[in-house]
């Protein structure tokens, strides 16, 4: 028999959210292999993969910039060592020009963010500055950018009131000029749904079939479908998988200010007041401190 660590369990338990027991067993199940112990779990229905037991401690701030017109945006994530320095003006007003920097240079990476120019020295440079006064490490973990090229429409950002924990923006293009204020308005209400929802994909076209295949196979394996004829095992495979999607899916999600509509009928009615036909194009959502297995990825990818 494979020897399982206690850290492979601990490292089970922290994604997954079942209990240690339960973790040791799959994994002994798999062999000790983390990702099949853990598609045993989903379909035992002990672990889910939108919910997690914890999240790594980062501290920092999810701050956003949108232009002057409108037509583009930067997300990014500075993370700190403690919380007491996420709240200093000095780490709040860094966090603000960089971001600022990051729209201004469109830079989409935060390779492309460190190379740019700030303050008459580099981003990298500006950011080693900091450390040195401030005196906590200060790293920029992520960044994302948001640009309409040209195109009609609006770019959204939100940012969690409490603490800047959590941001989202987003792209929405219009076949036709809209008014800016109403647009600006109607995009920080869609950010601020991504931010409550958390979806993972714009629609469903955006899916990869091998996300798509691997929740069929993971549903089909549950045991509650073990007695059930095939075909309406397949039937009853394809609601499921459905459901799942339509979860995960922005366009399909209950818009979290009416939730008596779809976030695309939201659109297509407030592109009804606005004169244009709405639609999202893509979006980014950063949740603070979140490790890479977590993160829910740009919309269009």
């Amino acid at each position: 028999m494979v020897e399982i660590s206690a850290q492979l369990v601990k490292e089970l338990r922290d994604k997954s959210g079942a209990a240690m027991m339960d973790c040791k067993k799959a994994l002994v199940e798999a062999s000790g292999d983390a990702e099949k112990a853990f598609e045993i779990l989903r379909q035992k229905g002990v672990a889910s993969a939108s919910k997690k037991a914890s999240r790594s401690a980062s501290e920092g701030l999810v701050v956003g910039h949108i232009a002057n017109d409108g037509k583009s945006g930067a997300l990014i994530e500075v993370n700190c060592e403690t919380d007491f320095v996420a709240r200093n003006e000095e780490f709040i007003q860094l966090t603000k020009d960089l971001a600022e920097t990051a729209n201004s240079t469109k830079s989409a990476s935060v390779e492309a963010l460190n190379k740019q120019s700030i303050k008459g020295t580099t981003v990298a440079e500006h950011v080693t500055a900091a450390i040195a006064k401030i005196g906590e490490n200060i790293i920029i973990r992520r960044a994302a950018l948001e640009d309409l090229k040209g195109k009609e429409g609006v770019i959204g950002i939100y940012v969690h009131a409490l603490g800047g924990k959590m941001g989202a923006i987003v792209t929405i293009e219009a076949d036709k000029k809209v008014d800016a204020e109403k647009a600006a308005a109607l995009g920080r209400d869609v950010a601020m749904h991504i931010v409550s929802a958390k979806p993972q994909f714009v629609s469903k076209n955006d899916i990869p079939a091998e996300t798509i295949e691997n929740e069929r196979r993971i549903e089909a394996g549950k045991q509650d479908l073990a007695d059930k004829k095939p075909e309406m095992r397949e039937k009853i495979v394809q609601g499921r998988i459905d459901k799942i999607f339509a979860e995960r899916c922005l366009n399909e999600q209950q818009f979290v200010k009416d939730p008596t509509q779809t976030v695309s009928k939201f659109l297509a009615a407030s592109g009804t007041e606005l004169g244009a036909k709405l639609e999202v194009k893509s979006f980014s959502l950063f949740i603070l401190g979140e490790t890479q297995a977590d993160q829910n990825g740009k919309g269009d990818e």
